[in-house]
């Protein structure tokens, strides 16, 4: 049995939608950054926690590699040259689109006001276009990033999407549309009913 802690409105999102497609039994427990009960389960605060049989992990992405791994689903097997290409989307998202919209976040709301720049949000607005154009080239005509069938990397690029759509980003049609596909899925309909219900 496995303890996810976030919230749906986070990175949490990411394993929680993840555990749903996997068809795993799970708790979900609801837990605010930098909360008393965030602190319990993790040494900086920070959300999302897994906790697993064998102890936390402490990055969504980390998760969801896990999962994967260990559950048979959304990756390509490790040491095949299909895992090595997945795992380049995956940090390539990591580095480029979460790291601009977390910047972004961070110069809105996270950081201390007298610590923000805004001036710097133009800069991040532009610099994400210039990956989504990127992307949208190597998505093609999908409907994944890989082919038939969504991994890993959709997921995170689909989260990243949503989290950009939500600070009114431009999206390119095919990254929308690939978005969209996604959201379809029911087990992405059912992480956020179980995040809200809990």
């Amino acid at each position: 049995m496995y303890r996810l802690h976030g919230q749906i409105k986070s990175r949490a999102l990411r394993p929680l939608w993840l555990l749903e497609e996997l068809g795993l039994d799970y708790d979900f427990v609801p837990t605010a950054p930098r909360s008393a009960e965030a602190h319990a389960v993790s040494p900086l605060g920070k959300i999302p926690v897994l906790e697993t049989p064998e102890g936390a992990i402490f990055d969504s992405v980390a998760m969801m590699t896990f999962l994967a791994d260990r559950h048979g689903g959304f990756t390509h097997p490790a040491g095949s040259h299909a895992r090595a290409r997945q795992d380049a989307l995956t940090n390539t998202l990591n580095e480029t689109f979460d790291a601009v919209l977390w910047s972004y976040a961070k110069h809105s709301f996270v950081l201390p006001e007298e610590h923000r720049v805004p001036a710097v949000k133009d800069s991040l607005r532009w610099q994400f276009a210039q990956y989504a154009a990127v992307m949208d080239d190597l998505l093609g005509d999908g409907p994944f990033l890989m082919g038939d069938d969504p991994l890993i990397p959709d997921i995170l690029l689909a989260h990243c999407c949503g989290w950009a759509a939500g600070l009114s980003f431009d999206l390119p049609d095919g990254l929308r549309a690939h978005m969209t596909l996604m959201r379809a899925r029911p087990a992405f309909r059912r992480a956020l009913d179980r995040g809200r219900a809990e």
